[in-house]
């Protein structure tokens, strides 16, 4: 009988214990747990396959320059202008004109000189003989890609005719508003080199800009393939080549599409820090303004969008600081002097800003 007892305990300690039963989610919990997932799982194909068909387009003649053209795309789907700075002889001008011939939207180019007046570039009121009536003569800028070549080579009253337009896309003629028709994207370019009959531009006109692009010499390689393509072809007849393969409803879908992209709030607060450090940095005179945290926000959604992904890394974060602060941020005379350069600054405060993870 002893014998008996313990093998029924032993049996009984043997079997699996009954584990407690979890109590399974509501219907309402379901729900909120995968909401944000289901709202920003987006179909970027629309995006993907423009991108694609514009870079194919454009590469018919530029060759390199990939970063820059994807700056570029980024900031329209972003909604911003561009300044684009770099050495005479690089495609600057090209490169936007290339770019513009690839969307089926108007395209008007306006060359900055030191007598070019506000009215050359708004437009002005006239006076009709045969109604007696004053009617509007719009100018250049009223179009939808407006490429403005050697911006600093025109006077400040020039420059800041541009204020009201790139801010507020309508320009007030003698107290008559004139809005622009969609989309509206300014290309600026500028050389750094030469500061003979130059004006350099305010401070408040560069934060019109929502990225300033610094373009560079091409690589060897690149250099090389230049060479080879245009040896028999002086006169660049391959511009001819390039053809329209976007509207002005794709790109109205693109920046939908860009907006919705997902950024989680560590990375909005991610942005603020690295913003905030410009304004309490010893290495710089003046710092961002809040509309620099917008516009790397905006700038990395483009990005990510840009890549396929529906959602912001740090890594977006920090490809796109230094396009969007570069202009908007002062370095002091010291560190001037020392031959720093704003590039400098906007990577040491990256790298000391804590990454999310």
């Amino acid at each position: 009988m002893h014998n008996e007892e313990l093998q029924n305990e032993e049996h009984l300690e043997n079997q699996p214990q009954e584990q407690p039963q979890e109590t399974p989610p509501s219907p309402e919990e379901n729900e909120v747990a995968t909401e944000p997932i289901l709202q920003n799982r987006l179909d970027l194909s629309h995006i993907q396959r423009g991108v694609e068909a514009i870079k194919a387009e454009v590469q018919k003649v530029i060759i390199g320059q990939d970063r820059v053209i994807d700056l570029l795309l980024a900031a329209i789907f972003s909604g911003g202008h561009v300044l684009i700075e770099g050495v005479p002889g690089i495609a600057k001008t090209l490169l936007a004109k290339l770019l513009s011939k690839t969307m089926q939207i108007d395209f008007s180019r306006i060359q900055f000189t030191p007598d070019l007046m506000p009215s050359d570039v708004l437009g002005t009121t006239v006076f009709n003989m045969k109604t007696s009536e004053f009617s509007f003569n719009p100018g250049p800028v009223f179009s939808n890609i407006v490429l403005i070549d050697e911006i600093n080579r025109a006077p400040a009253k020039t420059q800041a005719a541009l204020f009201e337009v790139m801010e507020e896309y309508q320009i007030t003629v003698d107290g008559q508003t004139y809005p622009m028709n969609f989309p509206f994207f300014v290309i600026a370019t500028q050389n750094p080199i030469e500061q003979e009959g130059t004006y350099k531009l305010p401070e408040a006109q560069l934060d019109r800009f929502l990225v300033k692009i610094n373009m560079e010499y091409p690589k060897l390689d690149e250099e090389k393939a230049i060479l080879y393509r245009f040896r028999s072809d002086f006169k660049i007849k391959q511009k001819e080549d390039v053809k329209p393969v976007f509207s002005a409803d794709d790109v109205r879908k693109c920046q939908e599409l860009t907006e919705q992209v997902f950024i989680r709030d560590t990375l909005l607060d991610y942005i603020a820090a690295i913003v905030h450090d410009t304004r309490n940095n010893g290495d710089l005179f003046l710092g961002a303004s809040p509309r620099a945290s917008l516009a790397i926000m905006r700038m990395a959604k483009a990005m990510a969008a840009l890549y396929g992904r529906d959602f912001v890394t740090p890594d977006d974060i920090q490809y796109v600081a230094y396009p969007v602060l570069n202009h908007r941020v002062i370095l002091t005379p010291e560190r001037e002097m020392e031959g720093y350069d704003t590039r400098d600054v906007v990577k040491d405060i990256i790298e000391k800003i804590e990454v999310p993870r």
